[in-house]
Parts: structure tokens; sequence; C-alpha cells
């Protein structure tokens, strides 16, 4: 599933071909995705010039002249493609359609961003921008990272009283917005803390230091355009490249990377999900 860095590197990705551009018309290639599309979603697209493309969490809201805002998931497979317009100094062709091309916006300017999701576990919504806050799929979605209502103070006293997992409180989209599974392993990993101590136990001094943390981590993987381990690509189809740079998640068994430690990294599951973590120098 993509995680923030993903998803705010396609958002950027999208910019030159529709930031303030004309939507000249959509195809909808099918009724749904994940769940049905918005009522006359193509009606409600055609035309509309693109005031602002935001990101909320793992979620790309694409601001309409109509006051309306289109609410884009990638879901597990999602990508957005972009094609016709030269972007960061390189020129993709339109290539032929695809069997899971399920949602094509062709821009006034040439531009062409295809939403193609063999899985079909992407979803889109429409909903009026200035009550967006309240969407069913953003009512509940914690601060962001990178803003100012994230800070020491308030995870400090979001933590003091979870009994869960520390890899699971901040998993907890309600917690902090767009954390996902891989970059929670190399959070823990540089704070040297366990995934498996429970939350309300960290010390306040740890937990301080989960803030810069986790803006520099998400920092590098935004830098590097993401992490591609199965499906995410950038909008003109290259990889990210931040799985380079991981130092714990999916190095089961091998040697830890930090200075004078002797560990190996171990995986453990979570909640279904698997946990990496060197034991010797995560406490």
């Amino acid at each position: 599933m993509p995680e923030l860095p993903e998803v705010e590197t396609v958002r950027r990705g999208l910019l030159s071909a529709m930031d303030g551009e004309i939507i000249k018309s959509v195809d909808v290639n099918r009724p749904d995705l994940r769940w049905p599309f918005p009522d006359k979603m193509k009606q409600r697209l055609d035309g509309q010039r693109i005031r602002g493309l935001r990101r909320r969490s793992k979620y790309i809201l694409v601001d309409l002249d109509s006051g309306e805002t289109l609410i884009i998931h990638l879901g597990m497979s999602g990508r957005m493609q972009v094609s016709g317009i030269e972007v960061a100094g390189f020129y993709r062709e339109h290539s032929p359609a695809e069997k899971h091309d399920h949602v094509v916006f062709h821009m006034q300017n040439g531009a062409r961003v295809t939403f193609n999701d063999p899985r079909r576990f992407g979803a889109m919504d429409i909903g009026d921008t200035a009550t967006l806050e309240n969407h069913k799929l953003l009512r509940v979605i914690g601060p962001e990272p990178f803003g100012n209502e994230f800070n020491e103070t308030y995870l400090i006293e979001m933590l003091k009283t979870k009994t869960a997992p520390i890899k699971s409180a901040l998993l907890d989209q309600r917690i902090v917005a767009g954390l996902g599974n891989i970059y929670v392993c190399e959070v823990l990993f540089r704070t040297g803390i366990s995934p498996k101590k429970p939350a309300k136990s960290i010390g306040e001094r740890k937990v301080k230091n989960l803030v810069p943390t986790i803006r520099d981590v998400l920092s590098e993987a935004i830098d590097a355009g993401g992490s591609s381990l199965q499906d995410h690509r950038q909008t003109d189809g290259q990889l990210g490249y931040f799985q380079h740079n991981f130092a714990v998640y999916d190095r089961e068994n091998q040697p830890c990377l930090k200075a004078g430690c002797k560990g190996t990294i171990r995986r453990i599951t979570q909640s279904g999900r698997s946990s990496f973590f060197c034991s010797q120098c995560q406490r």
C-alpha cells in the first residue's frame, strides 16, 4: 500500500500536467473501483479548471473551480501516469490504452493523466471543498506529520495512555496521518525503540525524538521518489529508490547497520504486518 512519500511523489508529479489547467474531458471506463464512482462523475469533472492539488494523509485532493474536490486513493496497485507533456525535462509519448486504464483525464494543455489499477483497490470520490474535512474518508484522520499540530507535546499526550505496541500506535491514522509499515519500521530503528514496546511505557525523551525522526525519514523518502517494492511508480513511470536506503525493512537475518552493533535484523508479525527490527539496539 503506498504510504505518504509515495502519494506525495505522485502529487508532485501531477502538478505540471494538472495544476491550474482545464480538464478537457474524462474517460470513466468502468462504474467502480474499490467502491462505485460518485454519481455523474464524468459530467462533474469535464470542463473544470483545477485550482490546486493537495495531499491529506494517503489521499490526493484535486480542487476544482466548481467548488468540489476530487479525492483519489491509489490503493495497492494504482498508478497515475502522465504523458503528452514534458515533465522534469522528459517527454513521454501517449501509449496505447491498456486493460486496466480505468479513468483517463484529457487535459486542455495536451497532457493525458491515466489512472491504471490492476487490482482495483484504489478509489475516487467527490466532495464539497469547503467541508471536505468532514468527508467520511477524511474526518477521523489525525494531524499531518509535517504540520504544526504534530509536535512533541501532542505526541506525548496521545501516547501516554496507549497500551498498544508503539508500532501499532504510529500506524493509527487517528494519531498521525500517512505513516505506514515501511517508514514506521525505519523510524523506530533510528530512535532505538522496539516495535513491541507498549506506547505508554516509552520515556518522554524518546517520544520527543520520534517527531523529528518521522519528518526526516519521510523527507528522505520523498526526495528519493518513494519506495518501489512491487507496484509504485512515479508519474513518469520511473521507480522510486528509497528501498535502497532501508536500514531494517525487508532485511530479515541481515546484519544490523548501526555502527558497533553485532545484532541481526529480526522479523515478527504484528496485527498481520511484518515488523523488522534489531533486538540488540532497539529496546
